[in-house]
This record gives structure tokens, C-alpha cells and sequence, in this order.
């Protein structure tokens, strides 16, 4: 009897993050856009996500038992992690993903540190998620890999004889030619992407950035077909490439900005910063994300316009992330010294102009947020998509207020005829925009908003997904159907280490 085909995720982390809390350990959800985008996704479809626990302890087959098979029940789908040695994750994780490839494709190559280790990590921290993938797949899955961290998971099952569909989708921007080129290891990478049955980006600048690197290193690349999704041959092989933009799940989203307790909360929150006008700000800790530029924009705008003063807070919400990165933590002390400098000119009795928050809050405290900004600041500096400019006006059920987005954000494609655009290199344009955005008509804020609200509706995370099915496999999200989970591991073995060996 033939199996139902089922979907697999496989990223660089689990969507649960393993904690110790004295001498027992436990999970917590973890941050970030693929989270929020696919967990709705795989729930009850007897699907399976493969990643890193997020740890480096040595974990017996009985302990992971007792952690995530639980976690995979109630979450509806099954977690199967890939394990690290510390080692691994230095060089790996930190190493070649984090100060190579991160830097590279953000368009800030001065912070590469090309280390051919980091490089021969890479391939073998593939390979070993390749172990874990081929362990616990059959034939008919669809294996869906994400992100830049897993470039050459493909190719690696592939070598190992793996027969699988292969789809692969990177979150974040595919630089120029003129910086891709710049890795040592350019070749090696571009094969190894071209070995997904389809490779897909969030643009279609990303994609003619993918398409111009082919045709630089292989002259004899060829493109045929139009839209979307296009079939590229090159250095002896044949893919489907396409831009797919990454999103929300809309509903749900707004469903919880309308309830009565989250309402409360938001008509709370300018009580308690003693404002008139909040703008919001929710970033993870990175150099890409334009965090120092906005301060000094917001601190502009108060200058320039005096106005603001006394009744205009910016809270600006920063999770921390990748903090034994030494860059990481030199942009932390430059946002810190930011905000006190803001705070010290221009504080007021019962009035401070900058809230700044450095930790993770939970969602209905973040929706409740979203609700009551009359403003978004997302001005990264380069970034993939940006799901915060979309949770935001999906929170806007009343009231709009204005996202102001940078042209450099994947979002700036789809949403740059609701929000207003601006560059985040230009401070005195980002303070003329805060004005504007200010000072905006009610009439003119609900058109704007509406149109962005209809964009996000219309291509949200379930038409991303179903589009992405249909193109990677000609399958509908409908075609996996709920079905009951596989068993976590088999049992006689001690350690997840010596499945590994194996």
C-alpha cells in the first residue's frame, strides 16, 4: 500500500528552543517569521520539521523522548532535531552562515571573514542534516528546505543517493553578481543550489540576481518560460526558479487585534508611555536592520519638529539575538547609548521619548502594540521580506495608522503603493516621513491602509504556501491531509549521536 505523501520542513532550528532551568530542561516556542508562517501550515497534517534543538548537550534517545515527543503532539506535527557539537555551532552557525553568508547577501561584505574552515564546517554540518532528512523521509515527501543555513542540504542527500523532491526557498536577499562573485566558494554554492528540483526567493530581484551570478560563472546558462516560476539550466543542470513572496497568516492576525482584552491593552498603552502618538519599532538584534539610523532619524524629527515634543513616543522592542557575536554586541552598546542620549535632551516631566525594550514579548503583548501605534517605523537596511510591516497593518482594525517602510525591505515590491517609502541611509527624508505620517488626514490614512490590508489578505501565508506547493511539486496545501504522527524514534538505540554514525 503507498504511503501518503507528506511535507517536510527542514531548517536551521526546530520551532522550539531547549531550555535549562536549573537542573531540568524545557521548550519554549521559538522567534522569528518561518515560525509564524509555517506552524499554522504543518498542524495536524502529520508532517515533520527537522533542525537544531538549540543546544550542544549530549542528549540521550529517552530524553528526546520525553522533550519532544509532547512538544510534536501538542504542536500537531513531529520534531525530529539535528544536533551539534560546539564546535560545529561555532563554526557553522557563527562562522560561515553568520559572518559570511549573512554579511554577503545583506550587501555588507566588509563584515565577511571568508575562513575556508568555516567553509569545510558548512558541507559537513549539511551532510549531517542530510543523515537526519534521509532517516526519517520516504520517496513521496516533499522536502522543503529553508534558508541560507541549508544551501547544501540537497546536494549532500543527492550524493547519498536520497530520491526526494527538493524544494528550497531563502528567506533572505541573493546579493548582485558583483558581490556574490566575491565568495571564494561562489561555484561550489551555485551547484549546490541548482540540485532542488526548485529553488525560489522572495523577489524578482533576488531571482535576476540569482540568474545574473549563473550567467557570469556559466555563459551557456539558459532561461525559458515567463511569470513567476521560470526553468533555468546551468553547469549541467536543470531547476524551476521563482519569486514567491513570503507572508502572514492575515485572520489570524487581525481576529486577535479585534478581541476585547487585547483592545483594552492597546487603549491602555499610550495611558502608560503618556502619549499622544506611538510609533513602533520590533526588530531583531542585527546590523541589517537599520536600528541606529532610525534613532537618529526619530532624533531628528524632534528637532526639527518641535511640535512632537512631549506628546510623540517611539518604543522600539529589540530581540536579542546572536550575542556572542562580537559585531552583535558592539551594535547593542551603540543602540543603548542611542536611546540614552535621546532620552537625556529631550525628556520631559512624565514624557521620555524613547521606550526601549531588549527582550522577546509574548504575541497579544505585541499585537496590542500594533494596534495602538498611530505609526510603523520597518526601515532595514536590506532585508529578504519583513513580516513585521504586515503583522502590523493586519493589526489595524481601527483607527489606521501609517507604516513608513524602506525601499530596501522585499515588502517595498508588494506594499509600496499603501506605506511610505523612504531610505534608511537618509535621515532628514526618514524625519520628514515621521511628520508626514503624523499629521496625515484620517481619509488619506484609511486609503493607504486599506489598500495594504487588501495586498496582505490577498497573498497571505496560505496562498504563499499553496503557491509554493503547486510550483515545487504541482500539489495544493489540501493534497497533504491531516493524518496522525510518525513515532519520534525507534527504540533500542541510546543516542542520537550513534543514529548519526550510522
Amino acid at each position: 500500500m503507498a504511503k501518503e505523501p507528506r511535507l517536510v520542513v527542514v531548517s536551521n532550528r526546530l520551532p522550539v528552543v531547549l531550555e535549562k532551568n536549573g537542573n531540568s530542561q524545557r521548550l519554549k516556542p521559538g522567534s522569528g517569521g518561518l515560525v509564524t508562517a509555517l506552524t499554522p501550515i504543518l498542524k495536524d497534517r502529520g508532517g515533520i520539521w527537522i533542525g537544531w534543538l538549540g543546544t550542544t548537550e549530549r542528549l540521550s534517545i529517552r530524553q528526546l523522548r520525553t522533550i519532544l515527543g509532547p512538544a510534536s503532539e501538542e504542536w500537531g506535527f513531529r520534531l525530529y532535531p539535528v544536533l551539534l557539537s560546539d564546535e560545529e555551532v561555532e563554526q557553522f552557525y557563527y562562522g560561515f552562515a553568520n559572518e559570511v553568508l549573512w554579511p554577503l547577501f545583506h550587501d555588507l561584505q566588509t563584515r565577511c571573514r571568508f575562513d575556508p574552515a568555516y567553509w569545510r564546517s558548512y558541507v559537513a554540518v549539511n551532510a549531517k542534516y542530510a543523515r537526519v532528512v534521509a532517516r526519517h523521509t520516504q520517496e513521496d515527501d516533499l522536502v522543503w528546505i529553508h534558508d541560507y543555513h541549508l544551501m547544501g542540504l540537497s546536494a549532500a542527500l543527492k550524493e547519498m543517493g536520497v530520491k526526494r523532491q527538493y524544494a528550497f526557498f531563502l528567506h533572505i536577499p541573493f546579493p548582485p553578481p558583483d558581490l556574490f562573485l566575491k565568495l571564494p566558494w561562489r561555484e561550489q554554492l551555485l551547484r549546490m543550489l541548482l540540485q532542488n528540483d526548485l529553488i525560489a526567493f522572495q523577489t524578482l530581484r533576488d531571482r535576476r540576481n540569482f540568474l545574473g551570478s549563473l550567467r557570469v560563472l556559466d555563459r551557456r546558462t539558459a532561461v525559458s518560460g515567463r511569470g513567476p516560476a521560470i526553468k533555468v539550466t546551468s553547469m549541467g543542470y536543470t531547476a524551476n526558479v521563482a519569486h514567491l513572496p513570503i507572508s502572514i497568516d492575515f485572520k489570524g492576525f487581525s481576529r486577535q487585534a479585534k478581541q476585547p482584552d487585547v483592545a483594552a491593552q492597546a487603549k491602555q498603552l499610550k495611558e502608560t508611555y503618556h502619549c499622544k502618538h506611538l510609533i513602533i519599532g520590533v526588530d531583531r538584534l542585527d546590523y541589517t536592520k537599520g536600528i541606529p539610523e532610525r534613532l537618529n532619524a526619530f532624533r531628528l524629527a524632534l528637532k526639527r519638529y518641535p511640535e512632537l515634543r512631549g506628546n510623540t513616543t517611539l518604543v522600539q522592542i529589540v530581540v536579542p539575538s546572536r550575542e556572542r557575536v562580537p559585531a552583535y554586541g558592539a551594535l547593542k552598546g551603540e543602540i543603548d547609548a542611542l536611546v540614552g542620549q535621546i532620552n537625556g535632551e529631550f525628556t520631559q516631566d512624565g514624557w521620555v521619548p524613547v521606550v526601549y525594550r531588549y527582550q522577546s514579548i509574548p504575541r497579544d503583548e505585541l499585537v496590542a502594540h500594533y494596534r495602538a501605534a498611530d505609526v510603523a517605523l520597518v526601515t532595514p537596511l536590506k532585508d529578504g521580506m519583513n513580516l513585521v510591516c504586515k503583522e502590523y497593518c493586519a493589526c489595524q482594525v481601527e483607527d489606521p495608522g501609517v507604516l513608513i517602510l524602506s525601499e530596501f525591505a522585499g515588502a517595498a515590491s508588494q506594499l509600496g503603493g499603501g506605506a511610505l517609502l523612504v531610505n534608511p541611509y537618509d535621515a532628514e527624508g526618514m524625519a520628514d516621513a515621521l511628520y508626514r505620517a503624523l499629521t496625515m488626514p484620517l481619509s488619506q490614512r484609511r486609503r493607504r491602509m486599506r489598500l495594504l490590508r487588501r495586498n496582505i489578505t490577498q497573498e497571505d501565508i496560505f496562498w504563499w504556501v499553496d503557491n509554493f506547493l503547486r510550483t515545487a511539486a504541482s500539489k495544493a496545501l489540501r493534497d497533504f491531509p491531516e493524518s496522525t504522527l510518525p513515532p519520534l524514534f525507534p527504540r533500542g538505540r541510546r543516542t542520537i549521536r550513534q543514529q548519526e554514525a550510522e
